[in-house]
């Protein structure tokens, strides 16, 4: 595929400026003209239209091809949550109206989608209250970890440590850091889940809590965690649940019955709401009582005549952590999901989610190492060090999967395993669909016995094949971030053989 630079003819145009003969109030005034030429291609409306068409048909995407990413759970987002999130209704409400003369009355659909999803989740997870305001799960981590402060700053407990076991979701570490907080970790056992000898060896009075994510990263539930929640609140800890796979136990298992005080959610991974290119995004987070009154403002109240209305009268709150009310947009979507799957539904999801990770874990393991060979849920987490020996490494297994139109797994995490492939199918696949992922990766496998070049040579089917990843993230030049002013002044084909080679 050209480049639009490449197909640019001089004076060919898709859009003409109106001339101040004909319109004078519409023409751009002259102090804010450019004065020199921007360097845009010459090309007509049809180029264009034809170019970015032909480029949208470069991507991947869970709505053409199949996602087995792990780590994210790219799922299928029914079309009906896009129907609803942009009836005008609610697409046109202005963030401002609430505050304004008589705004709530106007607002009310709006406010009653937020409060009754809040009641949803509460129902969904057993914590007590929820708030719908942080915009990313890493969002939401932050500000449940600032809550974990807040309480133990109200009772005045010393606390410098926050222990997070090394099968954690990734962004736990740097949360904890953020929040002020030094990190303790904790080693997983020979069975994959956090070591429970070594966790009792680490706690101690200047520990805030533990956050751990359950199941782990290496698709293990813990079995003992309600021993876990009883160690952590014996020295006045705090148990934080990573939502980020509440997918392999949706409807079926609820962390704040069994001693979590505090949870996030990642909408987009277990509510079906659209994720990628860092957004959009909702995290909400749900607390246990003793954690309500930190719980950031504003917050939705019904009030006794059933409307709806803002309340700011929390004096132990930690404040605001987003503007508005959360990203109504994706959190109407997953309103939306909810609703039309009830609570069957929700269980069904989950049924299918775990059965399908461990029909791919079944029908592999006899030719890709398992990490840990027991029952999964979500996910299946397998190695390739047994075909690293013949030359082909997780990351050409990847590449290879590219030109046979799948999207690749997650490779090289989690971090405890070497090698990595983290396989999470979610529930929206059909057998058939896992059946070919699993013919191609028998292939791989074959392949890597007798030929192992040809998937160390893949992909071949895009216009970039294998750039030199080792030297992109250690030499960032020039060679790799080509100005504006390169691509005036270079010639187009130049640059782009120098960006694929």
């Amino acid at each position: 595929m050209q480049l639009i630079f490449e197909k640019s003819v001089p004076g060919k145009r898709g859009y003409r400026n109106p001339s101040p003969d004909i319109d004078v109030h519409i023409q751009v005034p002259e102090k804010y003209q450019r004065k020199q030429e921007c360097g845009l291609p010459e090309v007509s409306e049809l180029d264009v239209v034809r170019h970015f068409t032909l480029l949208s048909q470069q991507n991947f995407s869970v709505d053409t091809q199949f996602y087995p990413l792990g780590s994210c759970t790219m799922k299928y987002n029914p079309k009906f949550n896009e129907h609803i999130a942009q009836m005008p209704a609610f697409a046109g409400l202005h963030p401002l109206l609430p505050q304004l003369k008589q705004g709530e009355k106007l607002a009310q659909g709006a406010l009653e989608v937020l409060y009754e999803m809040e009641q949803l989740l509460c129902e969904i997870t057993g914590m007590d209250n929820f708030t719908m305001q942080p915009l990313a799960g890493a969002h939401g981590e932050l500000t449940g970890v600032m809550m974990m402060a807040a309480y133990h700053k109200a009772r005045g407990n010393k606390k410098k440590y926050i222990i997070i076991p090394d099968s954690a979701h990734g962004t736990n570490p740097a949360t904890a850091a953020i929040a002020g907080y030094g990190i303790i970790s904790v080693a997983s056992d020979k069975n994959g889940v956090m070591n429970l000898e070594e966790l009792k060896k680490k706690l101690n009075d200047e520990v805030a809590g533990l956050m751990i994510t359950c199941p782990d990263t290496h698709g293990i539930f813990h079995s003992q965690i309600d021993e876990i929640a009883r160690l952590v609140h014996s020295v006045d800890g705090i148990m934080y649940y990573d939502g980020a796979n509440l997918n392999a136990v949706l409807g079926r298992f609820r962390p704040g019955d069994v001693g979590f005080d505090v949870m996030h959610i990642n909408l987009h991974k277990t509510f079906s709401t659209p994720h990628g290119g860092g957004g959009p995004g909702a995290g909400p987070v749900g607390v246990n009582k003793k954690l309500v009154p930190y719980l950031p403002v504003s917050r939705v109240i019904k009030k006794e005549d059933g409307s709806y209305a803002l309340n700011y009268d929390y004096p132990e709150s930690i404040g605001y952590i987003a503007s508005f009310y959360g990203n109504f947009a994706i959190i109407l979507r997953a309103y939306a999901y909810t609703l039309l799957l009830g609570k069957e539904g929700l269980k069904e999801t989950t049924d299918h989610a775990v059965l399908s990770a461990n029909y791919i874990r079944e029908r592999l393991k006899d030719r890709f190492e398992l990490a840990f060979d027991r029952f999964c849920m979500h996910e299946a987490v397998f190695s390739a060090a047994r075909q690293a020996k013949r030359g082909v490494h997780a990351l050409d297994i990847a590449k290879f999967l590219i030109d046979e139109g799948i999207h690749p797994p997650t490779i090289y995490f989690p971090l405890t395993v070497k090698e990595s492939i983290m396989i999470e199918p979610t529930e929206s696949e059909s057998k058939q669909t896992l059946d070919h992922f699993i013919d191609v990766m028998l292939k791989i496998d074959d392949l890597s016995k007798t030929q192992p070049e040809i998937v160390a040579g893949r992909p071949q089917s895009t216009p970039v094949s294998r750039p030199d990843e080792v030297k992109a993230a250690r030499d960032v030049s020039t060679n790799y971030f080509l100005t504006q002013k390169d691509i005036r002044t270079s010639g187009y084909q130049d640059i782009r053989n120098e960006l694929v080679s």
